[in-house]
This record gives C-alpha cells, sequence and structure tokens, in this order.
C-alpha cells in the first residue's frame, strides 16, 4: 500500500536515462524504481524531453505513479546551476524549443574538451565519449568521466572530477546556459513546478547562495531540493532551514545516474524533515 502520510511517501523526484547522462533507458530507470520502492517517480533528463513519453508508458504498465520532469542547466553569476521542472507537458512548445537552445553547444563544447584532454596526452576521449551518449547535443562531462575510467587514466567517477573536467584542470570548457527567468518561465509556461536541484553541491558561499535562493523564488521558485543524494544530514536540516525562510517547498530526489555510480539508489533516500512541506504535498498524483 501507498504511504498515506505525505511526509513518508517515497518519492524520487531527480533521476536521469541515456536520454541524457545515465546509464539506463528510461524503462529500466522505472523498473529499478519500482522494484526499490518508489511510490512517485519523475525522470529529470537534463536538457531534454524525449524519455518521458517512454518513462511514463512503463511507470503505467507497473502502477507507478509519476510526473513527467526535466533538469535545466543555468548559469548564474557564472557558475552552472540545475533547476528542476516537475509535472511539466513535455509536449509544450515553448519548454521544448527552451530545452533544444539549451542543448546548442554541446558538441562544440565537447571537441574544446577533447582538445584539451589530447594536449596533456589522453587521444580520442570525444570518440570515447560518444560512445556513452550516441548523440552529440546530449555529449556532457559526465561522458567524458566515464570513458577516462574505461581507458584505465582514472580509477573512478570521483578521481576523474579531482583531476580532468573541473575548473583550472584539463578538459574544463565553460558554457553558456539558459538564464534562471528564463528557464522558470519555460518551465511555468509548460504547467511545471520549479525546484533548485542540490543547492548544497554548488561552489557559493552563504551570501551567494542566500542570494540565488532569493532570486529563484522572485521569479517563480516553489521547492529547494533538501534530500538529495548530494546533500550530507547536516545538509538536510541546513537546507529544510532554508526552505522554511523562503517560504519554499521542499523536494527529495537520488540524482541516480546509474548502478555502482550515483551517490544513493533510487528510493533509498531517509524521508523529508517534518519540518518542511513536501513539493508534492497537494499534487493528485501522490494521492492516487
Amino acid at each position: 500500500m501507498p504511504s498515506q502520510d505525505p511526509w513518508r511517501l517515497n518519492a524520487d523526484l531527480h533521476c536521469h536515462s541515456t536520454v541524457s547522462d545515465g546509464t539506463l533507458e528510461p524503462e529500466a530507470v522505472v523498473a529499478r524504481a519500482h522494484a526499490n520502492g518508489v511510490e512517485l517517480l519523475s525522470l529529470t533528463d537534463h536538457d531534454e524531453l524525449s524519455g518521458q513519453a517512454r518513462a511514463q508508458a512503463a511507470a503505467a504498465a507497473l502502477g507507478l505513479r509519476y510526473v513527467p520532469g526535466v533538469e535545466i542547466s543555468v548559469t548564474w553569476a557564472g557558475e552552472t546551476i540545475h533547476v528542476v521542472g516537475l509535472g511539466v507537458d513535455p509536449t509544450d512548445v515553448e519548454l521544448v524549443a527552451g530545452v533544444a537552445r539549451t542543448r546548442d553547444g554541446r558538441e562544440e563544447r565537447a571537441r574544446e574538451m577533447a582538445e584539451q584532454l589530447h594536449a596533456v596526452g589522453i587521444e580520442g576521449a570525444y570518440e570515447g565519449a560518444l560512445r556513452y551518449v550516441g548523440n552529440p547535443e546530449l555529449i556532457s562531462r559526465t561522458h567524458f568521466a566515464r570513458y577516462l575510467v574505461e581507458s584505465g587514466r582514472c580509477t573512478d567517477v570521483g578521481d576523474v572530477f579531482s583531476r580532468y573536467l573541473i575548473e583550472g584542470k584539463p578538459g574544463f570548457v565553460p558554457h553558456r546556459w539558459a538564464r534562471l527567468s528564463q528557464a522558470l518561465g519555460w518551465i511555468t509556461a509548460a504547467g511545471g513546478t520549479a525546484v533548485l536541484a542540490h543547492p548544497g553541491r554548488y561552489r557559493l558561499n552563504d551570501t551567494a547562495l542566500w542570494a540565488l535562493v532569493q532570486e529563484f523564488r522572485e521569479a517563480g521558485g516553489t521547492a529547494l531540493e533538501v534530500v538529495c543524494g548530494s546533500h550530507t544530514r547536516d545538509q538536510y536540516g541546513r537546507f529544510a532551514a532554508m526552505s522554511r525562510e523562503f517560504g519554499l517547498r521542499a523536494s527529495r530526489g537520488s540524482d541516480f545516474h546509474g548502478p555502482g555510480e550515483s551517490h544513493v539508489e533510487l528510493g533509498r533516500l531517509p524521508p523529508l524533515p517534518d519540518s518542511v512541506v513536501p513539493v508534492w504535498y497537494d499534487w493528485d498524483a501522490a494521492r492516487q
């Protein structure tokens, strides 16, 4: 039986498939979530909506409650920020066009990354990364990281991001993503709810993070991701307090990318703190 307590609902509202930088097909993500006891799921691929119909059909076949989602890349104060849109219409013309524009430039950026890696003796990085994605429009640092592990340059993805692909290291090429106001506008136009993803991951001091959350709220943002795969238990409390301070709801998501590659399995996070209001509190999808 699904949980009747909104705070105890096993909702996982942030995960990825092969449509962006995950390792499992959308149907396999849904099946794994269902097997792990997830009661409400959203697939939120990076700047891409083409897996939504497949995920929704797979969830319906299993009786798993599902809301369509997307994770939009944003540039804010020179940093890459991610905004998750939940409950969006994946066919909305404005949203589809917006994420397509956000994807533009990934291939050129990837080739520049490969050139930098070539300069330090790493050959075939572009072709190697492409094996993990198949579509240059969707190529990302994660695909390069998998190649560097496969080629024996690094022991795991964490090792990659300590030595390559980050600012000041070989393979780092910045990209100008959508503006925060644009991303929130697309999500709102598509009938969705905007969530600031994993706020504890950004390289922002307390003042800058406060300014980001304030701007996010003023632009129409609804929730903070409080419990997620990249937050510590101390951060759960910190961002629960921030959600209360700003009058934002709280979301929960593993940010699952694949078996053995993610910090947390689908559906295996602790529940939201009782002090916050779940983003799904009054959703019809959470009551069915």
